[in-house]
């Protein structure tokens, strides 16, 4: 991936708001919509992903509809020997079941876990067992998520 950042113009903009709303956008009405011919914009889209600047395209699940209707954020601070493997322990909580996001934080606390859970005693297990139970944790503090509102594009 590049790490510099790329030079977007209006048309490059309009690709992206386009694409933040509906990824599932046919590239004949993104085209349109950019008022590009469709084999330039699928060039502009690549050279997007290319560079860095779409990560990719995902699904938006809904963990209630899959049985996972408790949904919290659990705030984590790690122990000061384990610095050293910080990288690791959020790969590592990343890749459990339940899991929706891991956020590296800069603070007092280390991350911040989105998880969804199938009940109270789930997520009591999962804090208990996966984060408590660990030497590497100082402390959690758990937070249940009554509603998730989602935010726009990054994008002005």
């Amino acid at each position: 991936m590049n790490k510099l950042r790329p030079e977007l113009d209006d048309v490059d903009r309009t690709i992206l708001r386009a694409l933040a709303a509906d990824a599932r956008i046919p590239n004949s009405t993104l085209a349109a919509q950019a008022g590009i011919a469709a084999s330039t914009c699928l060039m502009r889209v690549r050279r997007l992903q290319e560079t860095g600047v779409i990560q990719g395209f995902h699904a938006d699940l809904s963990p209630a509809a899959l049985g996972r209707p408790l949904q919290a954020v659990v705030a984590v601070r790690l122990q000061a020997h384990a610095r050293t493997r910080i990288r690791q322990f959020g790969a590592a909580i990343a890749a459990l079941p339940g899991v929706l996001n891991v956020f590296f934080l800069a603070g007092a606390n280390d991350f911040q876990v989105h998880l969804a859970a199938e009940s109270a005693d789930e997520l009591r297990d999962f804090v208990v067992e996966n984060l408590s139970a660990s030497r590497d944790v100082a402390m959690t503090e758990t937070n249940l998520i009554f509603e998730h509102l989602r935010g726009g594009s990054p994008m002005v």
